[in-house]
């Protein structure tokens, strides 16, 4: 049986910490689960623990959704009762699909179960405005960066700063890449002296699309490092 798009396992933890900007160790405790003061503390992202080292295309968007509420003042964990049941209405990846966030329907369903598991204001990935179900400002942030194809997120930016840089599971293995190549690639090449002008050439690439690829993995490895 084919692997669907959502379910490839491709990535590591280390993988999603340093893609979508999470201090290192986030990525294993939204997917594991943690321990604290003797208390287990359950997955925000999975249903139970798996024990996998392998993180699938579905898990690395929802993280990136969950990366857009980093700067609220309460804790990610707290989702856990609300994905739950999202995962009920929706599928294995609610927070992957199209149908929670672009059909009124799915919004209106959504901010029901945030009724419902009591979720606080600022988790909120749907707020009400004039009587209507409409995406709260970090569910919007994620819906500038993601594309959907057949209702599921097919292609994502893992950084707003840099745009033409483009994860898709279908190609350069899901990494970072700009028209296929890979991001660290470029920067490898521009550390070990090949200039900017040489590698839009090389590649077929324009100087801004080099730019930003490098760039993009000097903000990864800055948010990695703090």
């Amino acid at each position: 049986m084919a692997v669907s798009l959502l379910d490839r396992a491709i990535y590591s933890y280390a993988d999603v910490d340093r893609l979508v900007g999470l201090h290192s160790g986030t990525a294993r405790r939204w997917l594991e689960g943690y321990e604290r003061s003797s208390r287990f503390y359950e997955p925000v992202l999975r249903p139970e623990p798996t024990g996998s080292e392998a993180v699938t295309w579905g898990e690395m968007v929802e993280a990136r959704l969950l990366a857009e509420f980093r700067s609220q003042q309460v804790p990610v964990q707290r989702l856990r009762p609300a994905i739950v049941r999202l995962r009920e209405e929706f599928g294995r990846y609610p927070l992957a699909h199209a149908r929670p966030f672009l059909d009124v329907e799915g919004r209106e369903l959504v901010r029901a179960v945030q009724e419902e598991s009591g979720l606080d204001r600022p988790l909120r990935f749907v707020v009400v405005r004039n009587g209507q179900a409409m995406l709260a400002e970090a569910t919007k942030r994620f819906r500038d960066v993601v594309e959907y194809d057949e209702g599921v997120v097919a292609r994502l930016a893992p950084s707003h700063r840099t745009p033409r840089v483009v994860m898709d599971p279908a190609r350069a293995f899901g990494q970072p890449a700009v028209r296929n190549v890979r991001t660290d690639a470029l920067a490898e090449d521009y550390r070990a002296g090949t200039s900017r002008e040489e590698l839009a050439e090389l590649y077929d690439l324009s100087a801004a699309q080099v730019d930003e690829a490098i760039r993009f993995e000097l903000i990864a490895g800055t948010e990695r490092a703090a």
